[in-house]
């Protein structure tokens, strides 16, 4: 025991290599595939605008106009869109904005709903209930028409990048701080009724010590998950209200919505260049949070640890022995 105090936890990486080891094939594979496409979405996101050709509203070069519908080329590798946009710019450059989008939404709904569902579950009573009940309330938003609704009222019905991503942010922070809120309430609920919280009452702890040092730190094992299915929704909503057209003009920010709702008409011409990757980017994207989310999830639940454990090594988990 001394030994191990003296030593203290396992480096990070070490840990987690250990847990990989256990982990069975299709969580090793989830994690690691979502974790390699957040990866290039983020590398994209922070020097994509170094590496894209053009900027995301360039038009023209040295040579003149670049063209509408032009097709991949060597000087467009992905062609031009129908207003004269280099495609690989404006999808390399629409990283950054989704990027954005994510940090402004997380930033207003996670903080609000681990503190609301934290006071909720600890403290309970009068003020638990109505917090329950306005969190139920708040389900009934839809989170695009409701981005739709904020997008009118504060660009004013003019497509702007403050507007668009105020928007998007607005909407997922009130669609998304209830699902903070409870997934944080449950899980107080449970902690606070363990042993050690109980010791902690009386050997004369603070509430808030108890609240934040004790019961906050254990009741936040299921974010992660919560937390990326969040940064999905977040460039959800944001492409959907570009693709009504109530996200960001061309002309203030590249948006993947945007561009692919300018590309419909091209598709059924046959212009597969316009459409294909701001389309992709999101499905990628999108993708690798919700994979990297899931994967992470699976990683910190020991009785999925322990099952993978088990499928590696033969042995039973339910206590049982095997035949034979």
């Amino acid at each position: 025991m001394a030994g191990f105090l003296a030593r203290g936890p396992a480096p990070l990486p070490r840990r987690l290599r250990a847990r990989l080891r256990t982990a069975g094939a299709v969580q090793r594979a989830m994690l690691l595939t979502g974790a390699g496409l957040t990866a290039l979405f983020l590398l994209a996101a922070l020097i994509g605008p170094l590496l894209a050709p053009y900027g995301y509203a360039r038009l023209q070069d040295a040579s003149g106009l670049f063209g509408a519908q032009q097709p991949p080329s060597g000087a467009h590798p992905l062609g031009t869109t129908i207003a004269g946009y280099d495609v690989l710019s404006r999808t390399l450059w629409g990283a950054r904005t989704a990027l954005e989008i994510i940090l402004a939404a997380l930033s207003l709904s996670v903080v609000p709903g681990t503190v609301l569902g934290l006071v909720s579950g600890y403290l309970g009573g009068r003020m638990d209930r109505t917090l329950v009940g306005l969190a139920d309330a708040l389900y009934a938003f839809p989170p695009l028409l409701l981005a739709v609704v904020m997008s009118i009222v504060i660009s004013g019905g003019r497509s702007s990048l403050a507007g668009g991503l105020g928007a998007a942010a607005c909407s997922v922070a009130v669609a998304f701080v209830p699902q903070y809120f409870r997934v944080v309430r449950a899980e107080v609920v449970r902690v606070k009724a363990e042993p050690y919280v109980d010791a902690a009452r009386v050997i004369g702890t603070s509430t808030r010590e108890i609240m934040f040092r004790h019961v906050l730190r254990n009741s936040v094992r299921t974010l992660p998950l919560i937390f990326t299915i969040n940064a999905s929704e977040a460039i959800l909503t944001l492409a959907g209200l570009g693709f009504l057209g109530f996200g960001i003009e061309p002309n203030s920010a590249a948006e993947w919505g945007y561009d692919l709702n300018r590309s419909v008409a091209d598709v059924t011409s046959g212009l597969w260049w316009t459409a294909l990757p701001p389309g992709l980017a999101i499905v990628l994207t999108v993708l690798g949070t919700t994979l990297l989310g899931e994967g992470l999830t699976d990683l910190a639940d020991p009785r999925l640890r322990r099952r993978g454990a088990a499928a590696v090594s033969g042995t039973p988990t339910d206590g049982g022995t095997r035949d034979g």
